[in-house]
Parts: C-alpha cells; structure tokens; sequence
C-alpha cells in the first residue's frame, strides 16, 4: 500500500470513530486519495457523502447540516483555489460557531518549492477565523504514522466539537503521488483503530461548567436572537419579562412573546415609557438598528448570553456576560409585563390591518403568509436583508418551527447550499424565503444529486431591494440609487431552474402562492415577483399605523 493511500484511509477511519457522520466532498485529483476512502466509507454504510462540484456551494451545504445536527461535518477539496473556496463559509462557521473539519489537500513541499501548478499558500490560510489549523507530515513508509494520524483527527475534532466554543478547525493534508491505490494491501505497521470502533484519543464533548449572568431588575426585557429562543420564552414565562426576538414570532412562546417586539423597539414614544432596566440579551443581535439602539442605551444594563469569548457590545458598556442565565434576583413587576402584552396586541392588530390593505404582493405579505401556511415542525431557512426583516416583522408567534439564518457574518454567500444541507438533515417538511440576488448568488447549489424536500421561496424584486429601506434609498440619492444599489438584473429565473432541472413556480396571486406551499417531495422554487420601489412607503405606512395605536 503506498503512503498516501495508508493516511486517506486512517483519516476517514478517524473520522467516523469520533462521530462525523456526513461528509462534504469536492472532486480534485490531489485530494484523490481521500475521495476515494471516503467513496469507500460512504459504500460500506459508515458515513454519508454529498459530493458538489461548487467549492463555496459545498461548503455551504456543510455548514447546513453542522448548524442543524450540530455535530462536526467534514469538507474535503484539493489545492489552490478550490481551498480558498471554503473561505466565506468558514469566517461563517467561525461568527455562527458552526462545528467544520475543513481538510484541504495539498503538494507536498517539494513540489510547492518548484512552483508546482495548482499551488497557493495554503498554511493557516483561514487566519484566526479556525479554532485549530495543523499541517500533517507527508506520508512515509515508518512505524508510528497510524498513532499519528489518528491522533491528530482527534485533536481536531475536539477544536471543533469538544471544547466550549464549537466552530471550524483547518487540516492541511499534502499528498505524495502514487495518489490511487496501487494494489498492495500491506502497509509497514498495523493500520486498525482502537478496539470495539472507540476513537483513538477519548475526549469529553464539552469543556467547563458553563457560566450565569443572574438578572436583578424588575422591568426587564428578554432579546433572543437564533440560540436559546425556546429556553429565553420559558424563563421570560416563568420569570414574568417580556420576550422579543429577532426573528419575530418564529420559535418565541408563551404569554410574555412579544410578536410585535420589533416595531414597539423602534416607536420612540413607546420606549421613552417602556425602557427596560435591564435587557437580557442572548446571542448576537444583526439585524435590527432599533436592537443596537437599545443596547447602546446608558440607561440600560446589558446582561449577555453568548457560548463564546467574541461579544456584541454596541455601546462597550455590557455589565455581565456568562454562556447562560441563572433565576433572578428580585420578582418582577407584574403591570410591567401587562403593559407590553397591551401594546403588542393593538401594534399586531394595527400591522395585520395596515397588511391586508395592501395590494398583493409585497415582501411583508409574502413572508406573513409563508410564515401563516408553514406546516408543523417545519424547517424555514432564512436569506440575509430584506427576507430577515420581513419575518420578523410580519409573522406571527409560531414555536412549532425551526429556524435558521446565517448571521455570523450575516452575508448572501451560499445560502441555497445552506439550505440545501439543512434540509437534508431535518425530519420534515423545510422551506426557505430568500431575495432575488441571494438566489442568483448560489444558483449553483441548486446543481444537487440528493435533493432534499426543500421549497425555496424567492422574493424577486429585481436587484438590491434592502437598500431601498436604508439611507441610500432617500428621495435625495434617487439618480444614483439604480446603478449602485438597485442593481436591476433581469434574470429569467424559471429558465435558471430549467436548467438546473428543478421546477419552478411563478405566483401571481394570493391563491396560487398560498397552492404552491403545499408540501411536496423534492426540491422546487417558488418565485413571486414584487416592486421594489413600493417597499420604503410601504414599511413607513406601517410604521406610522402601530404609533398611531400605541399614543
């Protein structure tokens, strides 16, 4: 057996034994030798492999199965650009806390030193966004390489996984030709694993106990954004504090979800009533200015929850941080809780009255009624700009379904692949709402040998849509808006799926939207087309109907 194929071989062993059970692969000839142990592995039933010819795509689609199944997946490429590929999901993984095991296949350093074709500067090419980067030794024909590899995977995986922080960690592998097997089936020393499958180095899954902040105010406000939102309604339940999120009513329950949280946050005269004394606030909130006005409040103590020493601190005045929350203090104040219930029914009414008054479509319809039509214990994948906004402030309270988002960095990269690998692990019936532009920037995830059951719902409103709602989409910026941020492109998005053969739904009305959400196998695309220039009158429309209830 020549070296390469003895290390592929124990590597994917390795991995297996420390529960990776998925496993992302892109199509090279350097990384040959683990392409082919892997095809092995994936025969014999010990893992699953997706293998995508889309570098950035795939390593997408693993960072959709790691955030649902929250184990370590494993993304394998060869050298040079392919490598770099990996990168934007990676600083994702990093921000999110997503568990990756990235190994890139390489030249060995002799070629690297000749100026080998295919080759970049691979050592600690991700900077500081891994948990752990190693570069193995080349294979060789010794005793004490099984022990090695092994271990290092081990070491990896627990960068990954088993310390307190999970999030991606970086092995660079250089290989040696022959790169195929060459027919020998012996190799210098025993390749097994430990006995009975058991990994080579036991580790602990986790790290230390984890740490409390302990609220101590009366009038309190719970902000949850995407960890934690069920355990955040169940203390802000038992507690009597109020609870917002940032992805509206998905996931929030109980009588202290506040659905309308987000508008009440942003109407100014209710908060000169209703500031809180203490806001306790888990994860990282990325959405919502009138959050991060909140939390830059002098006024205001923040108490943070955030599994990881990176904490969001708009105004550097956050008074305890801990990776969970312990009992309070003192009880609330009964009439404070009630005051917000008041006012988040008659700001809910007012959005849903000030909705149905607008014509068909319009971002906000359309996430309320995707969010209204989700079947139970649905999966609903959601695009970063507009389609973030628009369910939080438009759905309604809906604990029965999951919710995902990449907000680590919070960019459009790979979101149909993310979805895609979501899908793929979760029991049931999984949607996504994405805009136009994060669409076409992933088209190439849709190019997918198994297809989940996936709806993805593009909101197409023909370029940059979310500018429109910030300072760029001001009446004075009108003559510069279209070039440099509307960015209309055209794009025949029914021919795009053709292509991809995957169908694709045109919804022009209400009814056939709501007729195409009906659940159905497979993957398959739901287009509704909207008018941009309608968004930035329609959310001040809005806006102005929940002040005028809460004077």
């Amino acid at each position: 057996m020549n070296p390469s194929t003895a290390q592929a071989k124990v590597i994917v062993d390795e991995l297996v034994r420390n529960t990776v059970s998925h496993v992302v692969l892109c199509p090279g000839s350097r990384n040959a030798p683990l392409s082919l142990a892997l095809h092995e592995a994936s025969t014999a039933g010990r893992l699953q492999l997706h293998v995508r010819i889309d570098e950035r795509g795939a390593a997408f689609l693993a960072l959709g199965i790691a955030a649902r199944t929250g184990r370590p997946v494993a993304l394998v490429c060869t050298s040079g650009t392919a490598a770099a590929n990996f990168h934007p999901a990676v600083l994702e993984a990093d921000r999110a806390g997503v568990p990756l095991i990235v190994l890139t296949a390489d030249r060995p350093p002799e070629l690297r030193a000749a100026g080998a074709n295919q080759v970049i500067e691979q050592q600690r090419l991700y900077g500081n966004a891994v948990r752990y980067f190693d570069e193995l030794a080349v294979a060789e024909r010794r005793a004490g390489q099984n022990a090695y590899w092994r271990s290092q995977i081990c070491r990896a995986w627990n960068a990954a996984y088993g310390e307190w922080r999970c999030g991606p960690v970086h092995l660079n592998i250089p290989f040696r030709e022959p790169l195929v097997p060459d027919g020998d089936p012996e190799w210098y020393e025993s390749l097994d694993g430990r006995p009975g499958g058991a990994r080579w180095t036991e580790l602990p899954d986790f790290g230390a106990l984890p740490s409390f902040v302990v609220p101590s105010a009366r009038c309190g406000l719970v902000i949850a954004c995407d960890s934690g939102v069920g355990a955040a309604s169940e203390w802000a339940e038992r507690h009597g504090w109020p609870v917002v999120s940032e992805t509206g009513g998905l996931g929030l329950s109980g009588s202290s979800a506040i659905t309308s949280g987000v508008w009440l946050l942003g109407a100014e005269q209710f908060i000169e009533r209703h500031r809180p004394e203490q806001v306790l606030c888990l994860g990282r909130p990325t959405v919502f200015r009138q959050v991060q006005a909140l939390l830059s409040d002098a006024e205001v103590e923040v108490l943070l929850v955030r599994p990881d020493s990176d904490w969001p601190a708009p105004a550097h005045n956050v008074r305890q941080v801990g990776q969970w929350f312990d009992e309070p203090s003192k009880p609330a104040d009964p009439e404070w809780l009630a005051s917000w219930q008041r006012a988040d029914r008659a700001a809910t009414e007012a959005v849903s009255t000030a909705l149905r008054r607008e014509p068909w479509p319009s971002g906000l319809r359309v996430a309320a009624e995707l969010v209204d039509t989700l079947p139970p214990e649905a999966l609903l994948v959601v695009g970063s700009s507009n389609p973030a906004r628009d369910v939080a402030l438009a759905g309604r309270m809906r604990p029965d379904v999951l919710v995902h988002r990449n907000r680590g960095v919070a960019g459009i990269d790979g979101t149909v692949s993310t979805a895609i690998g979501a899908a793929t692990v979760h029991r049931g019936h999984s949607y996504a709402l994405l805009g136009d532009l994060t669409f076409l920037h992933d088209v190439n995830g849709l190019l997918a040998d198994d297809r989940p059951d996936l709806t993805i719902v593009v909101l197409n409103d023909d370029g940059g849509g979310i500018f429109s709602l910030l300072e760029q989409g001001a009446p004075e910026h009108r003559d510069s808006f279209e070039r440099v941020f509307g960015t209309p492109h055209g794009a025949d998005l029914g021919a795009l799926c053709a292509g991809f053969n995957v169908p694709h739904t045109l919804a022009e009305s209400l009814d056939e939207f709501r007729d195409a959400l009906r659940p159905a196998p497979g993957l398959r695309v739901v287009e509704v087309r909207v008018d941009r220039s309608r968004h930035r009158d329609l959310h001040a429309r809005v806006r102005q109907a929940v002040s005028d209830v809460l004077h």
